[in-house]
């Protein structure tokens, strides 16, 4: 059972699913007080009021028929949600946290619900040398074979051919992005892609605010995208994390950035010119699906990448 359906939606959740995915996003706000009372029913949950903030998903806590805590997820049925239901289903728990049931076909996760959750931004606030190992700690335990085919994954070369809407958008120019930093991140693809190790099966979207502390193991990961690339790819997406525009007021954001690369490239064993350059590709990726979505906000993800293409390695 569930009262989730008498909760006011917050008004950014609304907006943020109405603007990303149009006349189907208002569809699925309209049915979604069905959804949970559908979801809750069919997986006999007592479900309570969402987490906060909600982004594209609508997450709240439950509890199972046999009183244990769980999570109940319900997205716009999508391609991102199908990989992170098969992604959670390859990891089995390892690393991560454990899928219970899914509908794919509805947007429907049930998860189990890391206790006490506190977020990994915690460490982050007071020691980021340690929040960036116990970073690493957790690639490690993710990273496996890449499955054979056929698996819906999308490959890190998928993601980066992305790039090349920026230039068809802008005539063949860089819009508003510095022209050397969109030619230095497409050449940093198409090098670091033909040079790129087995790939293997990465989270994806692994940074500060996706990792949780846990009962089980001291720290578990939450929401994978599921992408297929090399292990130095993963370490893109904690670099701006857990706030860029925080990084850029350091008084040596350059500086700090490399202590990163430094810790990651000595924690994993990998080479730090190839965390930095996927750092800055996928930096300025990042700033163009940003355009992509609502068409502002990119700046600071703009100047991070600068920052980033300044380190020495």
């Amino acid at each position: 059972m569930t009262d989730a359906a008498s909760f006011a939606l917050p008004e950014n959740f609304v907006r943020t699913n109405r603007e990303t995915f149009g006349e189907a996003g208002g569809r699925w706000l309209d049915e979604l007080p069905v959804l949970l009372a559908e979801f809750a029913a069919r997986w006999d949950l007592t479900v309570g009021p969402p987490f906060a903030p909600l982004s594209y998903n609508y997450v709240a806590p439950a509890t199972c028929a046999d009183g244990s805590p769980a999570v109940l997820k319900v997205g716009v049925p999508r391609y991102e949600l199908l990989t992170e239901i098969e992604a959670l289903r390859l990891y089995g728990g390892q690393g991560i946290v454990r899928l219970l049931d899914a509908d794919p076909e509805r947007g429907a996760l049930l998860l189990e619900r890391l206790e006490p959750g506190v977020m990994l931004t915690t460490v982050a606030e007071r020691d980021d040398e340690e929040a960036t190992r116990i970073a690493a700690g957790v690639m490690r335990r993710l990273w496996r074979p890449a499955p054979p085919a056929p698996h819906p994954f999308p490959s890190v070369a998928d993601w980066a051919a992305g790039l090349g809407k920026l230039r068809a958008r802008f005539a063949g120019a860089s819009g508003p992005f510095p022209a050397a930093l969109v030619d230095e991140a497409e050449t940093l693809f198409d090098d670091l892609l033909g040079s790129m190790d087995a790939p293997v099966l990465l989270h994806g979207d692994l940074h500060h605010f996706n990792i949780l502390a846990a009962e089980r193991a001291p720290w578990l990961a939450i929401d994978p995208k599921g992408i297929l690339g090399e292990p130095a790819y993963e370490t893109s997406a904690l670099l701006g994390n857990p706030d860029v525009p925080a990084i850029l007021a350091l008084p040596q954001p350059g500086r700090f950035l490399a202590r990163r690369i430094d810790v990651l490239a000595d924690e994993l064993g990998l080479d730090r010119a190839r965390i930095r350059g996927w750092g800055v590709a996928q930096a300025v990726l990042s700033a163009w699906w940003t355009i992509e979505d609502n068409g502002t906000g990119w700046e600071p993800t703009i100047a991070l990448a600068e920052h980033l293409a300044a380190v020495k390695v």
